[in-house]
């Protein structure tokens, strides 16, 4: 009972501490309510098993990564069978086996190796591991331990380690853990990652926004926005909304959602006539510094004008793999040339370097039409009231046209009638 009760404390404290990170990483924009945002506690970089049978995980993966696991999974048998007493060759069945989310023979197999050779730390970094995704933690800290003692260089081993001491609610030690993983790879994004998250519970928002910026500098699409709530609101580092507006777009570069909505909800702000003047010309500005860091990174290209597209420029210099990503990232924050150029490109192509009719383009205008965005809502509308790359719709190019003056209204339906 004892025991039951001991266990019960640790997960309502664990649960605390996982409520506490939600809450203070999420910002919300002013003027939308305050919401909470998931997140995962910190996890090894082994992919995790599925708590699905083997059979279901392999008939949910595409054909050739269901023959690719399965082929090197025979491969792997093959050898432990030819050779038995290799602890080597028992890790890489244990490795295959956890692949597959065969969490049990995988434990088994660490096992095996570790009775043929105790001072083989990878094999107990691998049982720490499989034990982790059994959410077996305190075991699992016991082998990531022993792991550690018999190689102290292994930045995987005090990285997981890190993992399950937060779990467990042991945040000093899961800082050290996460500290040291950092000093023996100091290119280890994902660590700079957790390390911020347990820093911001720990109250050392200064720290963690440092090391969250440094994630989101490595690529990770949750550290880019969670960088960028934090230069919305000024935690850790100074208020910025351009800044925010940067790491939002790299975000959704990567396909995060929420820095998406994030976005959208700053459009909204700048164009809604619902919003005071002063947070819509400071959302405004904020659009137009963000265009303008742009320019910045390319000193060398030629501005012939302030309100020029760098992505056109970029287009006129023969730079088509630079200067389209660049063409949407102006027009999603708010460039009426930076959208004119992508109107006229989705029409006509780019000799071979650009197909008519685009799809990122289409979803670019879809995207801030539907926040308010006029010159968008006018392209979607004669795009669909034309059929230009899409079944022709004059419904919804009407639709589309709501809440413009009558004479834009005329011209385009005159447009689209072809009169």
């Amino acid at each position: 009972m004892r025991h039951r009760l001991v266990l019960a404390a640790l997960f309502f404290l664990f649960c605390l501490a996982r409520l506490s990170l939600h809450t203070s990483f999420a910002q919300s924009p002013e003027s939308e309510p305050s919401s909470v945002l998931e997140i995962p506690p910190p996890l090894p970089e082994s992919p995790t098993p599925p708590t699905q049978p083997n059979e279901v995980q392999l008939l949910e993966q595409p054909a050739a990564e269901q023959e690719d696991a399965v082929t090197r999974l025979g491969e792997l048998r093959g050898a432990v069978r030819v050779s038995p007493e290799d602890a080597g060759d028992r890790l890489k069945l244990a490795r295959g086996l956890y692949r597959i989310g065969d969490l049990d023979a995988a434990l088994d197999e660490c096992r095996i190796a570790i009775k043929l050779d105790p001072t083989h730390a990878a094999a107990h970094l691998q049982l720490g591991i499989t034990l982790m995704a059994k959410q077996d933690g305190r075991a699992a800290a016991a082998a990531l331990m022993e792991s550690i003692v018999l190689d102290p260089t292994l930045a995987q081993a005090h990285y997981s380690l890190g993992s399950v001491q937060y779990s467990l609610g042991n945040l000093p030690a899961a800082i050290q853990s996460y500290r040291r993983g950092l000093e023996l790879q100091p290119h280890f994004p994902d660590a700079r990652y957790r390390l911020a998250l347990v820093l911001k519970l720990t109250n050392r928002h200064q720290e963690a926004a440092q090391f969250m910026e440094e994630a989101a500098a490595g690529g990770i699409p949750q550290a880019q926005f969670f960088t960028g709530n934090a230069y919305r609101s000024g935690q850790g580092v100074e208020k910025n909304l351009a800044q925010a507006i940067g790491w939002w777009m790299t975000a959704v570069e990567f396909g995060h959602q929420r820095a998406a909505e994030s976005l959208s909800q700053l459009r909204r702000q700048a164009l809604s006539s619902d919003q005071p003047e002063r947070r819509r010309n400071e959302t405004l500005n904020a659009f137009r510094q963000y265009r303008e860091q742009l320019w910045n990174s390319y000193p060398d290209v030629v501005r012939y004008d302030h309100a020029d597209s760098l992505g056109a420029a970029l287009l006129t210099a023969s730079d088509s793999a630079s200067g389209i990503p660049l063409l949407l990232r102006e027009a999603l924050a708010l460039s009426e040339p930076a959208h004119d150029e992508l109107a006229r490109l989705y029409e006509y192509g780019l000799d071979s370097r650009l197909a008519q009719f685009d799809s990122r383009i289409l979803a670019c205008f879809e995207t801030i039409a539907a926040d308010g965005f006029i010159p968008a809502k006018k392209t979607l509308a004669r795009i669909y009231g034309k059929g230009l790359g899409v079944t022709a719709d004059v419904r919804k190019a009407k639709a589309l046209l709501k809440g413009l003056s009558k004479q834009d209204t005329k011209l385009l339906l005159d447009e689209i009638a072809g009169r």
